[in-house]
């Protein structure tokens, strides 16, 4: 027996929710390319300035995948560190970041001028409505570089290009390293307030975050540096927010509306 043009517009409409009821959850849920997740927590964060802390546990993390800088240093496609892990967290008046990445050696002193340690970087714009050029920003786009070193501890650093970086007479800035299994751990945290060339960490907007890792025993420094790409800390409205859900639900109704509508129309003519 043949379908009836009823059975085949209520059909149309099955398999229309039924699609979009898979497609849609998927795609509310999923977070975008090169976005960081940004947990918050009640309090000062205190706990979690240990590496090791059980909270971070509860923190998601993401992949970063690092590359060889362009430079013009001898050798400097020759790094070794290719990933780095990635998880945030906003207190109420602090911002963490707990950074893993795989070293085999614990380079942790200069013993001569042949010999180098591991460090890491993060960067961020000193503008938070800007994106400046990845390599250390420009003049017009300075950016805010928070540098670790296995030897020397932290510093935080204001930068408006290649070779322009100035230190800060004080900071604020706060790290805790650790190793286990061949692999660094370290926390930075700093306080989310801004100013004076030090980015702050906003609450209701994504904000532009890079990295940098440099293995000493690997004989890297300065240019030669394995570094990552922008990506955006979700620290405003996003794709894991209300708003975007709302909108992404409000599509999929549409389009079920348009499919029903249009069969409707091809089993009439029919």
């Amino acid at each position: 027996m043949a379908p009836t043009r009823q059975g085949v517009a209520a059909l149309a409409f099955a398999v229309a929710l039924v699609a979009m009821g898979a497609f849609v959850p998927a795609l509310a849920g999923g977070v975008p390319a090169n976005q960081i997740p940004v947990s918050t927590t009640p309090g000062s964060g205190e706990e979690l300035l240990d590496p090791g802390a059980a909270g971070w546990a509860e923190v998601d993390p993401v992949g970063i995948s690092l590359t060889s800088a362009p430079s013009t240093v001898p050798s400097a496609a020759d790094t070794t560190v290719d990933r780095l892990e990635v998880r945030a967290v906003r207190a109420e008046a602090r911002f963490l970041l707990r950074l893993s990445w795989p070293d085999q050696t614990a380079d942790e002193a200069a013993t001569d001028p042949r010999t180098f340690v591991d460090a890491v970087a993060v960067q961020l714009p000193t503008n938070a409505t800007t994106r400046p050029a990845i390599a250390m920003g420009s003049p017009r786009a300075t950016v805010n570089v928070w540098y670790w070193s296995a030897e020397t501890g932290v510093e935080e650093l204001l930068a408006g290009g290649p070779g322009s970086t100035t230190d800060f007479e004080t900071t604020g800035l706060e790290a805790a390293a650790a190793r286990s299994d061949g692999r660094w751990q370290l926390v930075l945290a700093r306080d989310v307030t801004g100013g004076d060339g030090r980015a702050a960490i906003p609450a209701d907007q994504d904000l532009d975050i890079a990295f940098a890792v440099w293995n000493g025993s690997n004989m890297e420094r300065s240019g030669r540096k394995a570094v990552s790409e922008w990506y955006t800390l979700a620290l405003g409205p996003g794709p894991q927010g209300p708003p975007y859900q709302s909108l992404l639900w409000a599509i999929a109704g549409l389009a079920i509306v348009v499919v029903v509508i249009v069969t409707a129309i091809a089993v009439r003519r029919r």
